[in-house]
């Protein structure tokens, strides 16, 4: 086991690039980016980074050059002989051969595209534009670089013995919440902590630190490196993205109201089993329920993502009755800003209502609160998001509205469509 506090101290370019692979990356990204490749590959698109905690001034606190450094060794890298191997020839969710021969032979040719970076009142505005399969690519990496960045500027004013106490009051706080969490005798629950992780290292131990105290209750990672090298599943379906762009797609009222559904029916082509899983909230929960083709209602499960987790799983059991599935045989992902006490309270309200599976991020993976002086390593809300597609602004309203995001105008355009009345919003965690 690596020792991270001297690893740490003693950071070498060589050794600890922050991005090390071009699959140091989520699964769901890989799934999302073949569904993309084959069904909407000449889209133009832009992601741009936004930093919801705007008390978090990054272009202060990293230097724009060792910025500049981490994100031109992200552009350097392709995928290895190991890599590709594992990805064509592991079995993911119970298939083989989950990525087909067309897309591997592009994705091991392919290099991430171009950045722009600049600063502005106290922030970096990192953007990427082009082909949507090769930009959408750069999300987890662009969002890992500035997270350890950040982290890498507070420790190294901290000294080799400092750094030793922090790194195990770091980890003393994260066994004793493995320690609850086998107080749940049927718990599912995986790593989703990549995008916003303290570092490589720390991710890489906190994953192995689950497989030890939880054993088979530790179901896998999102993190397709770490899920390779420890041999363990890697774990993840899709996300807003997939929506948010199709969406900006539509050419009338009537097309963006049926754009999330054909997300879905794209998916439902290539995929089946877990892996039928849908994400309800990118417009509101309550409205994409309510205009369901009732073929979804067969799907496999529900994740949950924003507004309040147990009012959304509530929602999808009402719903799943009303449409004559048995809510006992579906599978129900919570994944929204969790820690302890959130996991063993929804998992007390629903075990053996749903099958409840938890997807455990940033408290995971960066729960360094109150450790250093002033809290500066607490973790902060920095997300990497498709802004427009094809010249057109995309819009995210979210079960949340804190979360919301588009140009004013549209997103009160999207309420309109989507029929999104009053909503609560929710206190963004991370």
């Amino acid at each position: 086991m690596v020792d991270i506090a001297s690893r740490v101290y003693n950071h070498n370019w060589k050794i600890d690039p922050i991005v090390r692979s071009l699959i140091d990356t989520d699964f769901y990204k890989l799934l999302m980016c073949q569904s993309i490749y084959r069904n909407k590959p000449d889209t133009q698109v832009t992601f741009s980074l936004i930093n919801r905690s705007s008390k978090v001034r990054l272009a202060e606190l990293i230097d724009e050059g060792e910025l500049r450094e981490q994100l031109d060794h992200v552009r350097s890298l392709s995928l290895t002989r190991g890599e590709s191997t594992w990805l064509r020839g592991n079995t993911f969710y119970g298939k083989r051969q989950m990525f087909r021969s067309d897309f591997m032979e592009w994705f091991e040719g392919m290099r991430l595209p171009p950045y722009h970076l600049e600063k502005r009142d106290g922030q970096f505005e990192l953007t990427f534009e082009g082909n949507w399969p090769e930009v959408m690519l750069w999300e987890i990496p662009a969002l890992a670089v500035l997270m350890e960045l950040r982290g890498r500027a507070v420790l190294r004013e901290m000294g080799k013995f400092e750094l030793q106490v922090l790194y195990a009051r770091a980890m003393a706080r994260l066994w004793e919440k493995i320690e609850r969490l086998r107080a749940i005798p049927d718990l599912r629950i995986a790593d989703f902590g990549t995008r916003r992780r303290h570092g490589f290292l720390w991710q890489d131990w906190c994953v192995q630190a689950m497989q030890e105290g939880l054993g088979k209750r530790f179901t896998g990672t999102s993190n397709c490196r770490i899920a390779m090298r420890s041999d363990i599943e890697a774990i993840g379906t899709n996300a807003h993205e997939l929506p948010m762009v199709y969406s900006a797609l539509a050419n009338s009222d009537a097309e963006l109201a049926q754009a999330p559904y054909q997300v879905l029916a794209d998916w439902h082509e290539e995929h089946d089993g877990n892996l039928r899983i849908m994400l309800p909230d990118t417009y509101g929960t309550e409205g994409f329920l309510r205009n369901a083709p009732d073929w979804l209602a067969s799907w496999t499960g529900i994740r949950i993502d924003s507004g309040d987790a147990a009012t959304g799983a509530e929602t999808a059991i009402r719903w799943w009755k009303e449409r004559g599935e048995d809510p006992t045989t579906k599978l129900v992902i919570f994944s929204d800003g969790l820690d302890v006490p959130q996991i063993e309270a929804l998992y007390a309200q629903f075990n053996g209502r749903v099958k409840v599976s938890f997807g455990w991020g940033t408290m995971l993976t960066n729960d360094f609160n109150g450790l250093v002086s002033e809290d500066r390593l607490a973790p902060f809300s920095l997300v990497c998001k498709a802004v427009s597609a094809n010249g057109r602004p995309t819009v995210k309203l979210s079960d949340n509205p804190n979360k919301a995001m588009g140009p004013a105008d549209e997103i009160e355009r999207y309420k309109r469509v989507f029929h999104v009345g009053q909503q609560s919003a929710q206190t963004l965690r991370v």
